[in-house]
C-alpha cells in the first residue's frame, strides 16, 4: 500500500481546509451586513430613493415615516427574476458563468386611519413589510492553472493519508512518484439562501407638515455554500493523479433592530427626510464539514481525509454597522418629480461575538474596513391619468479599504406604472455591475471576478 503527500505551492492541505474556499467569519460578517435594492417594482424603478417619499411600503424599509404619506389602506406583492453573470479569470483563463433565479421578493401592507384624535395629529398608519434583503444565490467555476504543484507517491506500510511533507516517505527517494505537473485546476463556488427582512412600521403625520416613524425590523438569515477545488496532474511518465477537497456551509439564524425617521414638509414641494437604522444583532449557527479525496491511476485506493467526515456545529453573533439616511426631494406638482437619498454606514463598527473568539477578526473590521457611501437617484413622470414613467442610478462604495474604483457597485433603473382605480401594476428593470476577487487558496492568486445582474421586477398594488 503507498501514502500520498499533497501539497500546492509549498501549502498542506490542512491549512486549506482552514483558508479556503468557504466564507471566513470576517467575509460573512460583511456579507451578512450587505443590502440590496429589493423592493416594490415602482421603488426598485426609481432605485431605491424614497428616504423624503414615503407612499411606498418599500420605503419604510428607509424611512419608517413614509407611511403617513399614504391617503388610503392598500396592499402590495412583488415577483423577482433576477440573472446574474460572472466572468471569472485565473492565471490568464477566463470562465463565463450565467444563471436565472425567480422568485417573490417583496410582500406587504398598510392600514390607514385618516380620523385625527386632535387638530395636530391628523394622520396614523400601521404596516407590514416583508423583503429579501439579500438574495445569496449565486453559482460559478473557475477554470486555470497556476503550474504550482507538488505530488509525491512513497512506499508505507499504511493506508492513512499524510499531509506532512517531511514525514513518512522514502526519505532516500527510491521509489518515489513525484506528481509535479499541472494538467489543470478547477474551483466551484456554489451559494444558495437569502436574508429575509419583515419590517413593522408605525408612522403619524403632525400638522400635514411633519410625518415621524417606528419600524421594527427582523431578519431571518439562511445562507448554504459548497466550494469545490479540483487537481489534476501527472509524474510525466504516465502516471495520472486526481484530487479533490470540497467543504460545505450552512449558516442559519435570526436578526433584530430599529428604524426611526422623520420627513418634513417645509413647503408644497420640498420634502426632507433622515432616518437611522440601528445595528442589526444577529444570533448565528453555523455547520461545517470538509473531505479530501486522492485518485492515482496506478493504484486502485481512494484516499479520503477525513476518513468518516463529522459535521462541526458553532453558534456565535454578529453586530452589524448603523446607518443613517438623508433624503430630499422635489415634487412637480402632479407632473412629476425628483429624489435623492445619502445612506452613510460605518463597517469599522462590525462586530463577532464572543469577543474572546474572534480577536484577530474584530481588529481586522477596524483595520480593514471603512466607511461607506450609498447614493440613491430617482425620478418619476405621469404621462396621462394612467401611465407614469420612472428611471434612477445608484451606487455603493465598498466596505474594504484596499478595494479599486471597479468593485463599487454601480448601476441604473427603469420603469413604468399603470393605474386602473385602486389597481395599480408596475414594472422595473434594475442593472448593477461591479468587480471583485476570491482567493480559494492562500499561496495562489486568487480569481478575479466580473459581475452583471439584471433584476426584472414586477408589483400588483391593490388599494382596500
Amino acid at each position: 500500500m503507498k501514502k500520498i503527500l499533497f501539497l500546492i505551492g509549498g501549502l498542506l492541505l490542512s491549512s486549506i481546509a482552514i483558508n479556503a474556499q468557504t466564507i471566513s467569519y470576517f467575509d460573512g460578517a460583511i456579507l451578512f451586513s450587505d443590502e440590496e435594492n429589493n423592493g416594490t417594482a415602482r421603488f426598485n424603478a426609481m432605485s431605491g430613493a424614497f428616504g423624503a417619499l414615503g407612499g411606498d411600503l418599500s420605503a419604510a424599509d428607509i424611512n419608517p415615516a413614509g407611511l403617513a404619506v399614504f391617503n388610503h389602506t392598500e396592499a402590495a406583492i412583488t415577483l423577482g427574476l433576477r440573472n446574474t453573470d460572472i466572468s471569472t479569470s485565473f492565471y490568464g483563463t477566463s470562465t463565463a458563468n450565467s444563471d436565472s433565479y425567480l422568485n417573490m421578493t417583496q410582500a406587504g401592507a398598510v392600514l390607514v386611519f385618516n380620523n385625527p384624535i386632535s387638530l395636530n395629529w391628523t394622520k396614523f398608519a400601521l404596516g407590514i413589510n416583508y423583503s429579501v434583503a439579500k438574495n445569496f444565490e449565486n453559482d460559478y467555476i473557475v477554470n486555470g492553472n497556476s503550474g504550482l504543484s507538488n505530488f509525491i507517491i512513497g512506499p508505507s506500510n499504511t493506508s492513512n493519508l499524510s499531509l506532512d511533507p517531511f514525514l513518512n516517505y522514502d526519505n532516500d527517494n527510491t521509489n518515489d512518484i513525484f506528481y509535479d505537473n499541472v494538467d489543470g485546476q478547477f474551483f466551484g463556488n456554489y451559494t444558495d439562501g437569502q436574508n429575509e427582512r419583515t419590517t413593522i412600521s408605525f408612522a403619524a403625520q403632525y400638522n400635514e407638515k411633519l410625518h415621524i416613524g417606528l419600524g421594527i425590523v427582523t431578519h431571518r438569515l439562511e445562507y448554504y455554500q459548497k466550494g469545490l477545488f479540483e487537481h489534476s496532474g501527472n509524474d510525466n511518465n504516465g502516471n495520472l493523479l486526481d484530487a479533490s477537497f470540497q467543504q460545505e456551509l450552512k449558516t442559519y439564524g435570526q436578526g433584530a433592530g430599529l428604524n426611526i425617521g422623520i420627513i418634513a414638509k417645509p413647503t408644497q414641494e420640498l420634502r426632507l427626510g433622515l432616518s437611522f437604522q440601528t445595528p442589526i444583532w444577529y444570533n448565528l449557527t453555523e455547520e461545517f464539514t470538509e473531505d479530501l479525496e486522492i485518485k492515482v491511476s496506478n493504484n486502485s485506493s481512494i484516499y479520503h481525509e477525513p476518513e468518516n467526515s463529522k459535521v462541526n456545529v458553532f453558534e456565535y453573533d454578529i453586530v452589524t454597522p448603523a446607518k443613517a439616511t438623508a433624503s430630499v426631494a422635489y415634487i412637480f406638482g402632479k407632473e412629476g418629480l425628483i429624489s435623492l437619498d445619502y445612506t452613510l454606514k460605518n463597517y469599522t463598527k462590525t462586530k463577532l461575538k464572543p469577543t474572546s473568539e474572534f480577536v484577530e477578526s474584530n481588529k481586522s473590521f477596524s483595520k480593514d474596513l471603512q466607511n461607506t457611501s450609498e447614493i440613491r437617484l430617482g425620478t418619476e413622470w405621469r404621462v396621462g391619468k394612467i401611465v407614469s414613467l420612472r428611471g434612477g442610478y445608484f451606487y455603493k462604495q465598498s466596505p474594504f479599504t484596499a478595494a479599486i474604483n471597479t468593485d463599487h457597485v454601480t448601476g441604473f433603473s427603469l420603469g413604468t406604472g399603470f393605474k386602473f382605480g385602486n389597481t395599480k401594476l408596475d414594472l422595473a428593470y434594475q442593472r448593477s455591475s461591479h468587480t471583485g476577487v476570491y482567493g480559494f487558496v492562500k499561496e495562489l492568486d486568487a480569481a478575479e471576478l466580473d459581475m452583471n445582474t439584471g433584476k426584472i421586477t414586477a408589483t400588483l398594488v391593490i388599494g382596500l
